[in-house]
């Protein structure tokens, strides 16, 4: 299924996977782990740390609606790779 078919469906699946919820809400398939520590985004079930990774539907759209939600997203990204790059800098030193 190509990037751009979760749209075309009438609705969407009850659950989606994580390329999919990046996908409605707009962020990178690798920003999700991020919303997930900074619990911005809540997956379904107890799925272990290295199991696929479910969610449902029905709030990713709340969310990705929710323009408080989406500003308090976009800065837990910035401020991860932000960090992430002071440290790896720090490093080379």
């Amino acid at each position: 299924m190509d990037q751009q078919a979760i749209f075309n469906f009438v609705r969407l699946p009850a659950r989606l996977d994580t390329r999919q919820a990046a996908q409605v809400l707009g962020f990178n398939e690798h920003d999700i782990p991020i919303l997930i520590r900074a619990k911005l985004l809540k997956c379904l079930g107890q799925a272990a740390p290295n199991a696929p990774k479910y969610f449902a539907s029905c709030e990713v759209q709340e969310l990705a609606a929710d323009p408080d939600w989406l500003h308090k997203a976009t800065k837990a990204i910035s401020s991860h790779w932000r960090e992430k790059n002071e440290r790896r800098l720090l490093a080379k030193t």
